[in-house]
């Protein structure tokens, strides 16, 4: 019997890792060769290593796959990835919705990482790469920033229910003003933390003083979602930060029902909420590319919220092209393509004269050409991200 590859599914706890290595065969059979327990620490990251050494007998390749749980995965990920092994990383959702579909009911570690060893072996993975120091952290400290600002406006919100009461206790409220005030000043130390750790990364700094061209988005913005995407190492095209960032379309249609089209939010979330004031800046100040995105698609949707996301979706995708290229930003770089482009000829235009062998021909050439979609004309289609090549323990 052929093999293809072994696959190692963990189940992550944040004291204990369940693992099973499973066998793909040619017959596209999945089967449990072995299965095991360890400590989430040092010492049990080696021993699981040093178990998966003896039990794998065969040269052919191998790939571990465990869950994003919160961050109890992240130092296991980093020991096997030193290592030389290829790691994969799926959010939980999706992991739980393919144990659903084996028809798996019942749910403890040690099945939840036999169904991680399947989908290992049936599916493509993607292949984890870790962050930079700098990167790292830059998504420590923009999540927490985030935090501090939510926490503000809930102690900012009830300050305002307390004075604002029939009967008020200045106690109370002196209480709530000196938490308010405190996190203020973290919030400010914290973000002079973002601007130093950019400013002394000459790449990093080149990059956003490019991209921060943009009127509206500004640095503390940009480093989210530099953050949070990693500096786009793992993202080939437009349409996979996309989908990662939850902008995707989705369509809810069945027969003769047509649902509502809309975002799937399924994504990161720090990403949408970073973008959500600077789309409204970048409408405001008039930036041409997004001003002119906003109008189109309020004209034909009259709904504002959807024009704003467009935009939100619109610069995202004008960051990954400029931090790809290392270009700055510039606002009249499609204008300037649109007047320099030779004017396409128009079937109006064509109609009016008698239609000879030339005209034919250009009508056709005109009606067969296919446009790509623009911003405010979203397509529906899926969208996976990009699967690479497996490599062996050695």
């Amino acid at each position: 019997m052929d093999f293809l590859k072994y696959a190692i599914g963990i189940d992550v706890g944040m004291e204990k890792l369940v693992a099973c290595i499973s066998l793909m065969t040619t017959q596209q059979q999945v089967i449990i060769k072995a299965q095991c327990s360890f400590n989430n620490d040092k010492k049990g990251f080696a021993l699981l290593y040093a178990w998966v050494i003896r039990n794998i007998k065969l040269d052919i390749p191998t790939i571990f796959l465990m869950e994003a749980t919160g961050i109890y995965y992240e130092q296991l990920a980093w020991f096997l990835h030193d290592k030389g092994c290829i790691v994969s990383v799926v959010l939980p959702n999706k992991a739980k919705k393919y144990k659903d579909a084996l028809g798996l009911k019942s749910k403890n570690d040690h099945i939840d990482a036999k169904g991680l060893a399947q989908m290992a072996c049936e599916q493509k993975a993607t292949l984890w790469e870790p962050f930079s120091k700098d990167i790292y952290m830059l998504r420590l400290i923009t999540r927490q920033i985030q935090n501090i600002s939510k926490q503000c406006n809930i102690i900012s919100n009830q300050l305002h229910a307390l004075q604002h009461a029939m009967f008020r206790d200045k106690d109370i409220e002196k209480m709530h003003t000196k938490q308010l005030t405190l996190l203020q000043k973290n919030k400010k130390d914290l973000q002079k933390r973002v601007e130093l750790i950019v400013n002394n990364d000459q790449v990093l700094k080149q990059k956003f003083q490019n991209i921060c061209k943009i009127k509206g988005l500004g640095l503390q913005n940009l480093a989210v979602i530099v953050a949070e995407t990693n500096g786009f190492a793992a993202f080939e095209n437009i349409a996979q930060l996309v989908s990662y960032a939850g902008y995707d379309v989705i369509e809810n249609q069945s027969g003769k029902r047509t649902g509502k089209t809309k975002i799937s939010k399924k994504g990161n979330a720090h990403i949408r909420k970073c973008l959500y004031f600077p789309a409204f800046n970048a409408v405001r100040l008039e930036v041409r590319v997004f001003k002119n995105l906003y109008e189109r698609v309020y004209e034909r949707s009259k709904i504002k919220m959807k024009a704003y996301t467009a935009v939100q979706k619109k610069l995202l995708a004008m960051v990954f092209v400029l931090w790809k290229n290392d270009q700055p930003f510039n606002p009249d770089h499609q204008d300037k393509v649109s007047r320099d482009a030779e004017p396409e000829p128009s079937l109006a235009s064509a109609s009016k004269k008698p239609i000879t062998a030339d005209t034919s021909s250009v009508i056709k050439k005109v009606a067969l050409t296919k446009t790509k979609a623009t911003q405010d004309k979203h397509p529906s289609k899926n969208r996976r991200m990009p699967s690479l090549a497996y490599f062996k323990i050695t």
